[in-house]
């Protein structure tokens, strides 16, 4: 059985315990460390009691890598009771550095796999700032025997031209995690809504982006009740001045709060009948080039997605026929889109998701016993030799958050 230590930088993320539940389901055994930024009941994991190292909080750069430093002086003392793992999983830069130092605890010679599902817009950045974190990345991941990323955008547009990890790349899609050793349930039909309205967009997960809450507000007045804004999941309230505020003072938007996933996710999106797949958190960078979870929970259960042109979610469902692609980024442009739909445009939409085979949107057992089968393989890999090469700096410039 692979021994599997992960360091995640967020135990109370619902993306961290899907990955936990994936390891499980294929066969290995899991320790779980990192930090906490809030408490999250729902992120829990039957029979896996995490190994907190700190606190860390959302948008406060400099404080996490004091947390950081203080968890490595005390690392040791922290995995004191846990087992030599075959392989360790850091799940971004932050813990990165962590898997580095544990490295060092258990004997200097455990294999190290990166995953990284985001890219910062301070990894972009042309200053000094910018160059010091990719070089920082390129020698604590200098090793990696594996890297693990979930959209071939981040490849193209960071990896490939700008970052020193040269592991080989295995692409993990965020799809939807089902572990029924039965036959892939059939997706759910689409919901129709009241003869009279309203439709229901459905904007779930990690709620981060203050343009889209806007968006969606502006748009929502405009329309003037015909569709409604349904939120799930955990705010990022360091990115919204009053999150709470908002919403409360605007007529067509409702918020429920988190959710578990993938348990709650047919419940959840049975309640809205069109997903909201786009992002403008880190705009032009990691949120043009990501594929987001909702993504392919939405489609999983028959709802009609909308992205934005130019997106690689967009791409993504282009290349498929699939969804309602938005042309700017405007409350008019929006109900010029949506405008329209009636309930024989909206059912031609969902009918060709659920033509897709299941697996385009689902994880099931074998996956995740092919991830461990992966994982182990990479622990028996030589580590990958490091070239020198001189890659093109970024023209747009972001801010440190």
């Amino acid at each position: 059985m692979l021994q599997v230590l992960y360091f995640a930088q967020d135990l109370a993320d619902p993306a961290v315990r899907r990955r936990v539940l994936m390891l499980l389901a294929g066969g290995a055994k899991v320790e779980l460390a990192g930090f906490r930024r809030d408490a999250n009941p729902l992120a829990a994991i039957e029979g896996i009691e995490p190994i907190e190292l700190g606190t860390t909080h959302d948008g406060r750069f400099v404080q996490r890598i004091g947390a950081i430093a203080r968890s490595c002086l005390s690392l040791r003392q922290a995995l004191r009771n846990v087992e030599r793992p075959d392989v360790i999983i850091a799940r971004n830069l932050d813990m990165l550095a962590i898997a580095r130092k544990a490295v060092s605890v258990f004997g200097g010679d455990v294999p190290i796999v990166y995953e990284c599902l985001d890219i910062h817009r301070l990894l972009l950045r042309r200053d000094i700032a910018g160059k010091t974190l990719r070089a920082s990345e390129t020698f604590l991941g200098r090793d990696a025997r594996l890297l693990i990323t979930s959209s071939p955008a981040f490849v193209e547009h960071y990896f490939r031209p700008l970052s020193g990890i040269s592991a080989p790349t295995m692409m993990l899609e965020n799809k939807v995690l089902e572990l029924d050793e039965t036959v892939a349930r059939p997706l759910v039909p689409a919901a129709m809504p009241p003869r009279d309205g309203p439709w229901r967009i459905g904007w779930f997960g990690a709620l981060r982006c203050r343009k889209s809450l806007a968006l969606l507000s502006a748009f929502s007045r405009r329309m003037e009740g015909r569709f409604e804004i349904v939120l799930r999941g955990r705010p990022a309230y360091s990115e919204f001045d009053d999150f709470d505020g908002f919403v409360r003072n605007e007529p067509f938007i409702e918020f429920h709060g988190p959710y578990r996933s993938p348990e709650e996710l047919g419940a959840i999106y049975s309640d809205v009948h069109l997903t909201w797949a786009i992002d403008f958190f880190e705009e032009g960078q990691n949120s043009k080039w990501l594929l987001p979870n909702r993504l392919y929970e939405g489609c999983r259960f028959g709802r009609v997605p909308i992205a934005l042109r130019g997106t690689e979610t967009a791409r993504f469902l282009a290349i498929r026929g699939l969804g309602m692609l938005l042309d700017e980024a405007e409350p008019e442009a929006l109900a010029a889109l949506l405008g329209s739909v009636d309930a024989e445009r909206y059912a031609e939409a969902s009918d060709r998701i659920a033509a897709c085979a299941a697996d385009t949107w689902i994880f099931n057992r074998s996956d995740c016993e092919n991830l461990v089968r992966c994982l182990s393989a990479a622990t028996s890999a030589a580590p990958p030799r490091i070239a020198p090469k001189l890659a093109p700096t970024p023209q747009n410039e972001g801010g440190l958050s």
